[in-house]
């Protein structure tokens, strides 16, 4: 299997996943940095992501045009993810949701604070981008280039970017990390959610977020959880060769 197999093989076990996971419906989607081609990447054709097979994966350059005159419908909000890779060299993977327990977070004041364990890895700063505030009034969809780099702007070098009243962004090191953000936001929000109906929130210090962000990017522990959410998915997740040693003996987990 070549490195562009392998990789349009994580992407639909990934658009599975979140489908499963609740992360998107029948709109949202998730793309992979080519892993040989640092201007390029790899995203399905206009579809939802529950449908997506090996064969909707198409080509992008960072501007969003489909290589070799791919004329597929694509995603109308693709421009996220050429914007990010742009602004981003250490990003190989972004997740774009419209997850409705995050969007309350969005649309006001109150910060989508970490508060569980589970999701410290999203970091302490989550930031909120206003499409308005540079494009006036719009549908609200991320629809060229210019749209995409300032929502790449505002992420900064966070790790997820709330987006006034549409959803967020996600970037992650690999396509497992982004899966586990995607995953764990809308789960997160509804903890915060929760509590702040019981009372004064505790939220986790910066010290606990650090801690937890040394886990590798590419640790047994990570991929257990894709397995396990593969699994649930119905969808194999042919991840034996990352939880082997390179002489083929079992890692200890």
């Amino acid at each position: 299997m070549t490195d562009r197999e392998r990789a349009v093989r994580d992407l639909v076990t990934a658009n599975r996943i979140i489908a499963n996971e609740r992360v998107v419906d029948a709109y949202g989607h998730v793309s992979v940095r080519h892993p040989g081609k640092v201007d390029r990447y790899l995203l399905s054709r206009s579809r939802s992501p529950e449908l997506v097979g090996p064969g909707d994966i198409m080509e992008f350059d960072l501007a969003g045009n489909p290589i070799g005159g791919d004329g597929r419908p694509a995603y109308l909000e693709r421009f996220i993810h050429g914007a990010i890779y742009e602004a981003r060299p250490d990003i190989h993977a972004v997740v774009h949701s419209h997850a409705e327990e995050v969007l309350p977070f969005s649309i006001t004041t109150t910060p989508l604070r970490p508060v569980i364990h589970a999701a410290s890895f999203v970091g302490a700063h989550l930031p909120v981008w206003d499409i308005r505030d540079n494009f006036g009034d719009t549908n609200l969809l991320v629809m060229n280039m210019a749209q995409g780099r300032d929502l790449a702007r505002c992420l900064g070098r966070d790790s997820v970017a709330l987006m006034r009243g549409h959803g967020f962004a996600a970037a992650g090191r690999s396509i497992a990390e982004v899966v586990r953000i995607a995953v764990y936001m809308p789960r997160k929000a509804r903890v915060l959610m929760d509590a702040m109906r019981l009372g004064e929130v505790k939220a986790l210090s910066r010290g606990e977020i650090a801690a937890h962000a040394t886990m590798p990017q590419d640790s047994p522990a990570m991929w257990r959880a894709w397995e396990y959410w593969a699994r649930r998915a119905g969808y194999p997740a042919a991840a034996g060769d990352r939880t082997t040693t390179r002489k083929g003996k079992p890692r200890k987990k």
